[in-house]
């Protein structure tokens, strides 16, 4: 994981990779989790012997899943020393390039996109591509936006 000492430095890291995390397996009890959790009970997600026959030949995770994730990934893949609290401020475009079947591991990379001083902090624009591992494409690229106040 990458250190950075004070929020301010990154502002001289825009276009720059920021770091990646570690990588992680996304099981089917995590899918199965996040079907309970929002409804979404589609067989492609929860029903492994039906989608075992579907189109990805196994359970895939909801796109909104894979999307979920970002907190858990940027925890591992760089931290900011004097920061003492981030929110989430939205998304600017979000894209799901390919399925996520389950048992994947995935891993995200960060590039810095923008840096906007706030008082007391700053408006981050982070480019998040969650790399799926032995894919061609990335599970999910999304431009997220967030504001860390030190």
């Amino acid at each position: 994981m990458k250190h950075y000492a004070q929020l301010a430095e990154l502002q001289a890291l825009v276009g720059q990779d920021l770091g990646h995390s570690d990588w992680l397996t996304l099981d089917q009890a995590r899918i199965d989790q996040f079907a309970q959790a929002t409804g979404d009970h589609q067989w492609i997600h929860t029903d492994p012997a039906r989608a075992a026959a579907g189109p990805f030949g196994a359970t895939v995770a909801h796109g909104y899943l894979t999307l979920s994730l970002l907190p858990l990934l940027f925890e591992s893949g760089f931290a900011i020393d004097d920061v003492r609290m981030g929110v989430n401020y939205g998304l600017n475009r979000v894209r799901f390039a390919a399925p996520v079947r389950a048992g994947s591991r995935l891993r995200g990379h960060f590039k810095l996109l923008s840096f906007e001083p706030l008082d007391g902090g700053a408006q981050l624009t982070v480019q998040a591509t969650i790399e799926l591992e032995g894919a061609a494409k990335p599970a999910c690229v999304a431009e997220t936006v967030s504001r860390r106040y030190v």
